[in-house]
């Protein structure tokens, strides 16, 4: 299985475009949100072409495909308009390896989840910064900020494949790649 992961659109229309193009690109058959899809949060500038009805829009397109995290910026009028559930938490077993997706304000590589000895992955954005890490057995991933990347990072998303993590820019360039033992 396929999974596209994608964290913080915080409401950029072109950013959406962006990832509605790497859909096209990277066909794949699950698509991860980790949540703040809409508002920009009050501690961000506002997104390029700040629209978030048309990142709704662009994101229901999708619906069948997505899981969908709610984040620290996202709220219950989010839910009235996503076609799709936003969870607190997912849990997800592929290929033998059992991810946990959160959206990282809560638990991320410093504060574990119950339970941290059943999962092979944390997957989490809300850090703006993009990795993949390995602690105590478990591999971190961080997609990065879609829209809105810290000054050390770059605007990504993350791809898990075939017992495979890979981090890309935009443009589909491998920025970092990990094999998962198991």
């Amino acid at each position: 299985m396929k999974l596209l992961i994608a964290s913080d659109i915080h409401g950029s229309s072109y950013y959406a475009k962006r990832l509605d193009e790497i859909i096209s690109m990277e066909n794949p058959d699950g698509i991860v949100i980790l949540g703040d899809l809409y508002y920009h949060g009050p501690r961000n500038p506002l997104t390029k072409e700040y629209n978030p009805l048309e990142v709704n829009s662009i994101l229901n397109k999708h619906k069948e495909k997505i899981l969908a995290i709610k984040g620290n910026c996202d709220a219950e009028v989010d839910q009235m308009i996503s076609e799709f559930k936003l969870e607190n938490n997912i849990s997800l077993s592929t290929d033998g390896i059992n991810i946990y997706f959160t959206h990282g304000h809560k638990f991320n590589i410093d504060n574990l989840p119950e339970n941290p000895d059943k999962i092979d992955i944390i997957c989490y954005g809300h850090f703006h910064e993009n990795f993949i890490k390995e602690k105590d057995g478990i591999i971190f991933v961080n997609p990065g900020s879609i829209a809105l990347p810290r000054p050390e990072s770059t605007n990504s998303y993350a791809i898990i494949e075939n017992k495979n993590i890979y981090i890309k820019d935009i443009d589909g360039n491998i920025l970092a790649e990990k094999n998962i033992q198991k």
